[in-house]
């Protein structure tokens, strides 16, 4: 079907008539009523509204669908897989939401019987309606975009593309700076005979006009932000990601590939995986702030009888793309360790025989009870539950010296636990820590977090038990 506007109304129409018409269907008092013969639902009452009320039910419904399905109602080249996976989630979004009105408000609530009926017969009409009306990929060759925000990286970069090359895509900023390179422009104009077909912002709006099927991404720096804006967009219109071999610094890619342009290995996650992400990070650091508050006020006690100094550790950690943040952990040291003896070891990095290490502080260690403070981090949004751990940017930069590929770390949210931790490795191991690490950024998912998470629990318990025995 052609794009543009017609695939818009469609698209509209098709969620708004599908809708209505699967509300209407399993409204009828017939189909409940034989609904109920089926085990579990025979304790919900077959009770459809009429009238006036089933038409404000019904317009309810199709309001939020239409609303959910927003998102696909701009004409894109995806695939089958694609498609389908989309317009599922956006169903249960729908339903999600209609539940959540429901809940807060009676008067607009549908039956939960209509609502457990119609969600399963949608799950299947609507994905085939986006399927049947999509913007297939072309199947005229291979459509070549090169983005990038340097014109040396982009000239070397196109030089290996093979088949079609449509242009490329940088910042303003990069073609108006002379660079002094045979055969590019340093105007605005067009480099090594490409076309510029606009900046950064644009290549959603390419990757649909164009029908791209491959994006080669030559970032100077490729652990900017907008590499990862690139990347996720090819992921969102099933667009191919490769690299250049000599121009990837610190981008993950597939290990074994031959020739020069090679798959770009990192998935990233769609705005659903980290809205589910964040909210499980802040459901499990609330409630274990919550459940743990006993032991938080034991600590708490423990620590100012101890020394009566303070109870809190505050230390500077490496976030996301090198950025710091303050992190916080019950102090397991005697008070201005550091000052008091001209050390430069910190709390992080004394074992637990060092002198300066409490008695109070050597339990919290063995049990990991000192890191419960880090919990605030993870609700304010500067860690994650699961991701790498975070280090001090002092040793950060000296790893980085002598570990090839550390910053790759940065690409994700530090965690309170992760792959390295369950497997007891430490940034004092920094070759066997990244390795670890660069593995958790190549698989992460939310069903990985959560086999780490309960491995994480496991090991903890494990620790405590041995420490009371």
């Amino acid at each position: 079907m052609d794009s543009g506007w017609r695939y818009r109304v469609a698209s509209v129409t098709g969620v708004v008539v599908l809708t209505a018409l699967a509300v209407t269907l399993v409204n009828n008092a017939t189909v409940q009523s034989v609904a109920t013969m089926v085990p579990l639902l025979d304790r919900l009452s077959p009770d459809p509204p009429v009238g006036p009320e089933f038409a404000f039910e019904l317009l309810i419904a199709v309001g939020v669908f239409a609303g959910a399905f927003l998102p696909l109602y701009k004409p894109r080249p995806r695939r089958i897989l694609d498609t389908i996976s989309l317009a599922q989630k956006r169903v249960l979004v729908a339903v999600f939401a209609l539940a959540t009105i429901g809940y807060f408000d009676y008067s607009y609530q549908l039956p939960r019987l209509t609502v457990l009926l119609m969600t399963p017969l949608l799950l299947v009409v609507l994905p085939a309606w986006f399927v049947w009306i999509r913007q297939r990929p072309s199947s005229k060759g291979e459509r070549t975009l090169v983005v990038g925000d340097n014109l040396e990286t982009i000239d070397a970069v196109a030089r290996e593309v093979d088949g079609l090359l449509l242009g490329y895509l940088c910042p303003t900023s990069a073609v108006a700076a002379p660079i002094g390179v045979s055969g590019l422009a340093t105007d605005g104009g067009e480099s090594i005979g490409m076309e510029r077909l606009g900046g950064l912002s644009r290549i959603e709006d390419v990757l649909v006009e164009y029908d791209v099927g491959t994006v080669v991404l030559a970032f100077g720096h490729a652990d900017r932000a907008e590499f990862f804006g690139a990347l996720d967009a090819c992921y969102e219109h099933g667009v191919n990601a490769k690299v250049h071999r000599d121009h990837t610094d610190s981008v993950l890619v597939a290990e074994g590939q031959v020739g020069p342009l090679v798959d770009v290995e990192i998935e990233p996650w769609d705005v659903q995986d980290y809205l589910l992400k964040r909210v499980f990070d802040v459901v499990f650091a609330v409630v274990g702030l919550v459940v743990l508050s006993p032991v938080i006020l034991g600590i708490t006690a423990a620590i100012k009888l101890d020394d009566g100094g303070s109870v809190l550790y505050q230390q500077e950690r490496t976030a996301v793309f090198g950025e710091t943040f303050d992190v916080y952990k019950f102090r397991s040291m005697i008070e201005n360790a550091e000052d008091a003896t001209g050390a430069k070891i910190s709390e992080e990095d004394a074992g637990g025989v060092d002198s300066r290490v409490t008695d109070v502080g050597r339990v919290l260690r063995q049990t990991h009870l000192d890191e419960i403070p880090q919990l605030w981090s993870v609700i304010r949004g500067d860690m994650s539950v699961v991701g790498p751990r975070p280090e001090r940017p002092k040793l950060d930069s000296d790893i980085q010296v002598g570990v090839v590929d550390w910053q790759k770390r940065w690409f994700v949210k530090p965690g309170l636990t992760g792959l390295a931790q369950v497997n007891s490795v430490t940034g004092h191991e920094p070759n066997e820590k990244i390795r670890w690490d660069l593995e958790y950024v190549r698989d992460q998912s939310f069903r990985y977090d959560l086999k780490l998470v309960i491995r994480q629990i496991w090991k903890v318990g494990v620790d405590v038990y041995v420490t009371l025995q």
